[in-house]
């Protein structure tokens, strides 16, 4: 939502600002339909020769993340760390049989039910599921700073591969004002072609060439720009809930005290979503 109020207010500045200092909006208008063709063509052609269908695809789903901002709040990270915190107390107290349902078949899992948004993410379940799984087959040998390598790969590959939209994003925003210049020197050139044509005629012309420049600059640093920023934004402040497994599943294998488990998950998350201390403690005894 902010993301729409920030292009209104952008837009009605710029352009609202011109105007009033009495810029006629004329011939940017007249001009803004063929200049946007050329550099917003190129663009989307630079994009998918530079990109393959998934990295496509992940584009289009961040710009729909742009406008829903992050997924997890402070309901889901509670979730986090009591379903992480129940699953781990149930393989050290029942042992991996009473374990097993809720890691092979998370989807009929009473447990993983109680958690919707949590189990719509599959990274979020297979990150879960498949340390469970891992320290079950090892059958007790393996160590924790094992266990937190494999944490920290997976989080990090995972992580990596969530930011290429944003990646992908600030590279267009880069090259626009480039693509910008190519629609600008294009109209250049259509103008030359009519040099003896009257000023008046030539000045407009070289009005609408300057559009392409103008355009942009202002797609590249008023745009696309800070819509990369916001998605890098909203891509680690989602990523954060992973931090909140692995540093349940560590602080569980080192054998910690349940209270210094759950500090350790719940100072782990920003304090805008980070609950409170008696929230964890009195959420986790009620259930």
């Amino acid at each position: 939502m902010m993301a729409i109020v920030g292009l209104v207010v952008l837009l009605v500045m710029v352009f609202g600002g011109f105007a009033i200092s009495g810029g006629s909006l004329t011939p940017v208008l007249k001009a803004l339909p063929f200049e946007m063709l050329i550099i917003g063509g190129a663009a989307i052609g630079a994009l998918i020769v530079s990109n393959d269908m998934a990295t496509l695809k992940q584009l289009g789903g961040g710009f729909g993340r742009l406008l829903k901002g992050p997924r997890f709040g402070k309901v889901e990270y509670l979730g986090a760390i009591f379903l992480t915190v129940k699953l781990m107390r149930l393989l050290k107290t029942d042992g991996a049989v009473a374990v097993e349902p809720h890691v092979e078949n998370p989807e009929s899992s009473a447990l993983w039910a109680e958690h919707p948004k949590l189990k719509a993410d599959h990274f979020f379940v297979h990150l879960v599921c498949d340390t469970l799984r891992l320290l079950v087959v090892s059958t007790g040998t393996v160590s924790s700073v094992a266990i937190e390598d494999v944490l920290d790969t997976a989080i990090e590959t995972h992580h990596h591969d969530a930011m290429r939209p944003a990646e992908q994003l600030q590279s267009l925003a880069d090259a626009l004002p480039a693509l910008g210049i190519v629609a600008a020197v294009l109209g250049v050139v259509k103008t030359m072609g009519s040099i003896d044509q009257p000023p008046s005629v030539l000045g407009g012309m070289i009005g609408s060439a300057l559009v392409g420049t103008f355009l942009g600059v202002l797609l590249a640093y008023g745009m696309v720009g800070p819509m990369a920023t916001r998605l890098k934004a909203i891509i680690e402040a989602d990523a954060e809930i992973y931090q909140v497994v692995r540093r349940v599943i560590l602080a569980s294998l080192r054998n910690q005290p349940q209270p210094i488990v759950l500090e350790t998950a719940r100072t782990a998350i920003r304090p805008a979503n980070q609950p409170a201390f008696s929230e964890v403690f009195e959420g986790l005894r009620g259930k």
